[in-house]
């Protein structure tokens, strides 16, 4: 099946895995070569779940896997809050992180049936300051090859990736513009918020 995505499109319903409150800091022990290896990972798990075949329902609890196994989840959740997340409690905040699980599987692992034909392939790693940037390039069809950099660190005490950068555009800050939506349209009850979020991808 020919994929119509843009670039944009594929920004906003591809891959979503986004964030992090602050640049993580300190020195890492992390390596380029375990950096490439986090990302190797991912990509695989992905082009497997473009090429299974699978229903939407079953693309949608694979993306949560990965999104799961790779992704700093809570360091990501409480990034896509913003300032926002000075005020929230701490028991909030646990419900929050499982919601926004929940809502990133729902909202990209049911695009992944767009993405049949296409790829992603791992082309280089550096150190940034205090984490690693994994520079590759998505496939897909109907779509000039454009570059996706998965941001590493191991701040969490695993190496796991915190945005991804796609033609300059953080999926992090995106997300954060998403749930902050959100957020207004309650003005600001979090446990509202909370609840369209259960219900929302």
């Amino acid at each position: 099946m020919t994929s119509n995505l843009s670039r944009r499109h594929f920004i906003t319903t591809g891959l979503a895995f986004s964030g992090l409150a602050a640049i993580p800091s300190g020195v890492l022990a992390l390596t380029d070569a375990r950096a490439r290896t986090l990302v190797d990972a991912v990509v695989s798990d992905i082009n497997r779940v473009i090429a299974s075949g699978k229903p939407v329902s079953g693309m949608i609890s694979d993306f949560e896997r990965i999104f799961t196994r790779y992704a700093d989840v809570n360091i990501i959740a409480r990034s896509t809050l913003g300032a926002d997340a000075n005020r929230i409690s701490s028991s909030q905040m646990a419900a929050f992180t499982k919601a926004f699980r929940g809502y990133i599987a729902r909202k990209y692992g049911k695009r992944f049936n767009e993405f049949v034909g296409g790829r992603i392939e791992v082309n280089s790693v550096k150190a940034v300051k205090s984490w690693h940037e994994v520079k590759s390039t998505a496939y897909l069809r109907g779509e000039s090859p454009f570059e996706v950099s998965f941001l590493v660190s191991d701040r969490s005490g695993k190496d796991l990736f915190f945005d991804m950068i796609i033609e300059g555009i953080s999926l992090r800050l995106s997300e954060r513009t998403e749930v902050g939506a959100m957020l207004d349209r309650r003005n600001g009850d979090f446990n509202a918020m909370i609840a369209d979020l259960k219900k929302a991808g």
